[in-house]
């Protein structure tokens, strides 16, 4: 029963992996970002605390 061979399988999972790592990993990393834009100032907001009209 050939689904049961463990050596394919092991093979296909090793060359999916293979595929992944080389072809795959270096494409993602290469990509750039076409625009950058600076973090914005961040103002801190004043929070006031609730009126609970029922006490």
């Amino acid at each position: 029963m050939p689904q049961l061979d463990l050596e394919i399988w092991f093979m296909m999972l090793i060359h999916s992996w293979f595929a992944f790592l080389v072809i795959v990993v270096p494409k993602v990393l290469a990509h750039s970002f076409t625009k950058v834009t600076p973090p914005k100032k961040t103002q801190k907001t004043e929070t006031k605390a609730w009126d609970w009209p029922w006490h």
